[in-house]
């Protein structure tokens, strides 16, 4: 009878997650995000707009009409990349304010500081390299919190929400805007096409890179859809939850307080 091998037997035992369409061990999928985003950072932006067409920036801007910031206030961006929805709401904030943008991925953090300066916007912004699970801020330190296309890639996004809400002050709003599942009339199967025929040759031209941008449509179809997002919103103690579709369901945002 074969022996079973050590390192089998604890790889059998260790829980499994999603990285796209592929089940790969818990831990494991943060260094293999991390390679999508290393690989992908310098082409980042412009890769957004042609796979968007630009509707990114009106998915952006919609969100940020949400979050409700005054001048001197505090925010969070989680996994802010390239620092869109930062800029936004240092713009918000004012001088007198704050916003951090945090990212667990270097490469994106700083091509995200890079954009901002390029902007002229920094002196109210600061740059913190952060894991959503585990963010190193006190409790009830801002007044919004954003994540724009970044739960979907978090390993543990139970935690993640939990951790973002735990750093909002009492009365603030989480933001969260991602990919979601499309609800317009035929529309579904050709989203479909687009994301599993055209984005990855989008991605081999342009990026150079097939792979991420496979993975990319992969891990939208892996997102927990509305409602179930809604239900984790939730679980974490978020209140008076809602959420807004965007272009027919392609795109969500989900709101929640910390009361």
């Amino acid at each position: 009878m074969a022996r079973i091998s050590d390192a089998a037997v604890k790889m059998s035992e260790q829980p499994a997650t999603d990285f796209g369409y592929e089940r790969v061990p818990w831990e494991e999928k943060a260094r293999r995000v991390r390679g999508v985003f290393d690989s992908v950072a310098s082409r980042y932006d412009l890769m957004n707009d042609l796979m968007s067409g630009g509707a990114h920036r009106l998915w952006k801007r919609f969100t940020l009409s949400l979050t409700g910031l005054r001048p001197g206030q505090s925010a969070l961006d989680v996994a802010g990349g390239t620092g869109d929805l930062t800029a936004g709401m240092a713009r918000q904030v004012g001088e007198r304010g704050r916003v951090i943008l945090s990212d667990i991925n270097a490469a994106m953090l700083e091509r995200g500081r890079d954009r901002l300066v390029d902007r002229g916007v920094l002196g109210n912004v600061e740059f913190v390299q952060a894991n959503a699970e585990r963010l190193p801020f006190r409790d009830d330190s801002f007044e919004c919190v954003t994540i724009g296309f970044g739960l979907r890639n978090v390993t543990d996004k139970a935690a993640a929400l939990a951790s973002m809400r735990r750093v909002l002050k009492p009365g603030g709003q989480l933001l969260v805007l991602e990919f979601s599942r499309p609800v317009a009339p035929g529309l579904a199967p050709l989203y479909d096409a687009y994301s599993f025929r055209l984005l990855p040759l989008l991605g081999k031209w342009v990026a150079q890179d097939e792979a991420s941008y496979r993975y990319l449509a992969e891990s939208i179809r892996m997102h927990p859809p509305q409602e179930k997002l809604l239900e984790m919103m939730r679980a974490a103690g978020l209140e008076g939850c809602r959420y807004h579709n965007l272009s027919g369901g392609i795109v969500a945002v989900h709101r929640g307080y910390k009361y």
